[in-house]
């Protein structure tokens, strides 16, 4: 089993790397009352600041389904019974969500998740002020880390809500509402918060020292992970506040691509910011640490381990925690006859195929020894050797066929790969457990393997910077620079005897166009909880067609709507722009 510390270094003081998972997050952590006596000693302050960043790592899911769900790449469809629940995964497809039901849940849950995080960290800050330092044997530098990594981790929570809902109040206080609005500030005035938290933490946050990734500091926010927020606040203020701040944006990007915020690096191969001991990969800015025996969020329930077929933990050879379940796979590139679809976004599987050598496209496989694969997907038939010896294939839980997952979705059941059927529909109420690739980015490694779900959870990798600078060099025009540094990373994927025919020019042969870039944060974004960021900063969220989606009447569904739940909380919100307000 990989090593790893019940605690991590932040300067001299010692942290904890997995917190244990809690199972009420919607409780208040700390009453003045319960603070007053909370903090006994060093290990107590360092427990407090520890509880945010738990719920942090929790409540990525809460984001990432609205992210990808309700994008190009993603889907999750009805399967022999399975997952339609009501129409409301189709709801979220379709930018259809209504005030109330399952998908306006998911939508509250959003919400409600940032604000608990927005509000713990607002009771760490207010009781670190009044803190008896010297009783608690807590010196002034260690106080201050800590002090401004809750600070970023607060506008990291706003940051998110902001993407997803753009009119929020103001909550910066837990114990004196008068600092607090109930009602809703202008996106300039969130915007303008979030900034400037930000700048004024990164001379006060950590620096990575080194060249061997963070380590035992994993998990902390420090001064490169915060630039790395402020690349992400001006990459997409033009679409957020209606102002163009790609300059600002490079200058970030540029700062943290020439190590003055620390040393990073990109990975030599695609898959190590992902793999198990991906504490140690230079490319990582900013991980959620996890552990087989501490909190591992990105695996548990409703996220990762749930977009593989049922009965794949036969094909990993990892059966310790019970069976998969496939909620989401990616969106088909061909309709049942194997014709490929003429709409313009989506058709992940054939953007990566339009490079065939792509080294990702490979079928995820755990190679011989120890804690080696190979692959990003999962996808024809599944086979496996049982404890007789015997190989086996993976088979469906409904009907007992046996799998053969296509890059398709439709009632395919047990026909062969070279059979067509009968059935041409396909849609979100009409699929099978053949239907979709699956994406196997964090690896799933055998029992008893050192690196079984041992991955920590990246949040913001270096080839973001590269991409986001990128970016900004094509919207100012200069198509070559961009090029280049999304070859940089690109130059990882494919054979270096054919990278000519794989790179963006002038150092390969591929146009770089606006198109070609959003399919290439496609690719190497697949599945991160992103897509439908980029898909607005583009313009194409509201007014795409992809598989089973056609445009929106309008671009109010580039944010989400406000169900009962938020508003019968709040008396005093709006509605945002476009949707129906209560009762």
């Amino acid at each position: 089993m990989k090593l790893r510390n019940i605690f991590y270094g932040i300067s001299s003081v010692l942290l904890i790397v997995g917190a244990s998972a809690c199972t009420d997050l919607t409780e208040t952590v700390y009453d003045k009352i319960v603070s007053d006596n909370y903090y006994q000693n060093k290990e107590d302050v360092v427990r407090a600041f520890l509880r945010p960043f738990e719920h942090g790592y929790w409540s990525v899911l809460s984001t990432y389904r609205l992210q990808e769900i309700t994008a190009d790449q993603m889907g999750t469809w009805e399967r022999d019974g399975w997952w339609y629940d009501g129409g409301q995964w189709e709801r979220l497809h379709k930018h259809t969500w209504g005030l109330e039901g399952g998908d306006a849940d998911v939508i509250a849950n959003a919400w409600e998740v940032q604000f608990q995080g927005i509000g713990q960290c607002n009771s760490v800050l207010e009781d670190f002020a009044r803190l008896n330092r010297e009783q608690l044997g807590v010196n002034e530098q260690e106080l201050n880390s800590m002090y401004a990594q809750i600070r970023t981790l607060r506008a990291w929570f706003y940051l998110r809500a902001f993407d997803l809902f753009r009119n929020l109040p103001r909550v910066v206080s837990f114990n004196d509402p008068s600092q607090n609005t109930s009602y809703q500030v202008s996106p300039e005035e969130t915007f303008a918060f979030i900034e400037s938290e930000l700048l004024d933490v990164i001379d006060k946050l950590p620096i990575k020292e080194g060249n061997n990734g963070n380590g035992n500091l994993q998990g902390q926010w420090n001064k490169a992970s915060a630039a790395a927020l402020l690349v992400r606040l001006y990459l997409n203020a033009e679409k957020w506040i209606g102002i163009p701040k790609y300059e600002d944006c490079a200058s970030y990007a540029q700062k943290i691509i020439n190590g003055e915020y620390g040393n990073y690096s990109l990975a030599e191969q695609w898959y190590e910011p992902f793999d198990w001991d991906n504490e140690f990969s230079n490319e990582v800015l900013y991980a959620f640490t996890a552990g087989f025996g501490y909190s591992h969020w990105h695996w548990d329930g409703d996220m990762y381990w749930w977009g593989f077929p049922v009965n794949a933990k036969y094909y990993f050879g990892f059966l310790e925690w019970g069976d998969c379940n496939p909620a989401r796979a990616v969106q088909p590139s061909l309709d049942v006859d194997g014709n490929l679809y003429e709409f313009e976004l989506g058709k992940t599987i054939h953007n990566f195929k339009m490079y065939p050598e792509d080294y990702r496209l490979k079928k995820y496989v755990n190679l011989e020894g120890e804690s080696k694969r190979e692959g990003m997907f999962l996808y024809g038939y599944l086979p496996y050797t049982n404890s007789s010896g015997k190989v086996e294939y993976v088979t469906s839980p409904v009907g007992g066929y046996r799998l053969y997952i296509r890059d398709q979705v439709g009632r395919f059941e047990d026909a062969l790969p070279s059979e067509t059927i009968e059935d041409k529909e396909s849609n979100c109420a009409h699929g099978d457990m053949n239907s979709g690739w699956c994406v196997v980015k964090y690896p799933v490694y055998r029992d008893g393997d050192p690196g079984a779900m041992e991955s920590d959870y990246v949040e913001i990798r270096l080839s973001e910077i590269y991409y986001s600078l990128a970016e900004c060099y094509f919207r100012a025009g200069n198509v070559a620079e961009a090029g280049k540094l999304l070859n940089a990373v690109r130059k990882r994927n494919y054979p270096q005897t054919r990278w000519q025919e794989y790179l963006y020019e002038p150092e390969g042969i591929v146009a770089l166009t606006e198109a070609e870039l959003l399919s290439e944060w496609g690719r190497e974004f697949l599945n991160e909880g992103r897509r439908r960021t980029d898909l607005c900063r583009w313009n194409k969220y509201s007014s795409g067609t992809w598989w089973d989606k056609e445009p929106d009447l309008d671009d109010h569904t580039d944010i989400f709507i406000f169900p009962y739940r938020i508003l019968g909380a709040n008396p005093e919100l709006k509605q945002n722009p476009g949707y129906p307000d209560r009762k």
